[in-house]
């Protein structure tokens, strides 16, 4: 088996607003796998000034998983602890290249017979206007769960925002989720909670900054909002750490995004301790093309979750890759004559 690997930079359609900033493009890269006539690709979504692998040494830890890769899948995961990201796109490299189809990883009713999974419609940062235009369109494009990214505008703004959703439309027709991305303090945190749960907001993904474990404990016993963490789970990569940090926080949910938990071996340790702790959870993506949006749809859908997923961002790129997903009506759907782009892993390989 021969393996290479490619870097690729995703322009966004419009800059993205964050509270940590502006998007305007995303770094990522892949892993191409050839054995004989058989041919297989992963993206390693690296997430600069967020992924725990963001590292001097990046490129060059590609460069020796590629010139190791006759030891196999599961000893280089064990040699890639620290490098999230790598480890996903090793998996989904691995699984595409034993694969009939390169691109149809876990096979099930999603890619043979489009049956769809809902997912939540995503409410970037900025002017007022601009917010509420994105709101309208996917409440007409039939979502039926919204998440706003919130904490970079004045806190009553977006509070305004969010009013004027609810007073439109009630928790049973538009469910809300917010994500602050850590941008509230300790000392104002629960003053603002109990102001948006005033507007039946369904949770909150990480209020406070990631790294504070007793500090969120404590937010997450007198919230008086759901708690779901995010960025908290990043870099925690031991199961006896992962099981102490879900012990000590004890959060309403938690959101895995395999592309920095440690792909689907990672993240189904988070889930098997989630779940024997009545902790509620469900998968994100996090900004990754259509390749590695493809396995963590394929991936999500066999989990057989019923809450609206967050894997609908492939469509905020120039320069993506088309490809069989497609949203409509607040779902994501596998399209089986929808093909792939031409030549995709060929053309990644020159």
């Amino acid at each position: 088996m021969k393996a290479s690997y490619k870097k690729h930079i995703l322009h966004f359609k419009t800059p993205s607003g964050t509270s940590r900033g502006v998007l305007k493009e995303k770094e990522t890269w892949y892993i191409i796998l050839q054995d004989n006539d058989q041919q297989g690709i992963g993206e390693c979504g690296l997430f600069r000034g967020l992924s725990s692998d963001d590292l001097p040494e990046y490129e060059e830890k590609l460069q020796w998983v590629c010139e190791h890769i006759q030891l196999g899948l599961k000893t280089l995961l064990a040699e890639l602890i620290m490098f999230p990201s790598i480890q996903f796109g090793l998996e989904q490299a691995f699984l595409s290249v034993s694969s009939k189809d390169p691109f149809i990883l876990f096979p099930s009713k999603f890619t043979s017979k489009e049956q769809p999974i809902p997912i939540n419609g995503l409410i970037w940062m900025g002017n007022t206007s601009f917010m509420l235009d994105q709101i309208e369109q996917r409440i007409s494009d039939g979502f039926r769960c919204i998440k706003l990214k919130i904490g970079a505008l004045h806190f009553e703004t977006e509070l305004a925002v969010l009013k004027q959703i609810r007073n439109e439309y009630p928790k049973e027709q538009i469910e809300l989720r917010v994500d602050a991305n850590g941008a509230f303090t300790f000392n104002e945190v629960l003053v603002k909670l109990e102001q948006l749960a005033s507007l039946d907001i369904h949770s909150i993904e990480q209020p406070i900054k990631a790294g504070n474990p007793k500090q969120m404990q404590l937010v997450c016993k007198e919230s008086a909002l759901p708690i779901a963490l995010d960025e908290e789970l990043i870099g925690v990569v031991n199961e006896t750490n992962k099981q102490e940090l879900l012990q000590i926080i004890q959060p309403h949910y938690i959101i895995l995004k395999p592309s920095l938990v440690g792909g689907f071996k990672g993240s189904e340790e988070w889930i098997t301790l989630a779940n024997s702790m009545n902790i509620d959870w469900w998968v994100t993506s996090a900004l990754e093309s259509n390749v590695g949006l493809n396995a963590i749809a394929q991936w999500t859908y066999t989990l057989n979750s019923r809450m609206p997923q967050g894997l609908g961002t492939g469509s905020l790129f120039t320069n993506n890759f088309k490809s069989p997903l497609e949203v409509k009506k607040g779902q994501l759907t596998y399209k089986r004559d929808t093909p792939w782009e031409t030549n995709l892993i060929k053309s990644l390989c020159t």
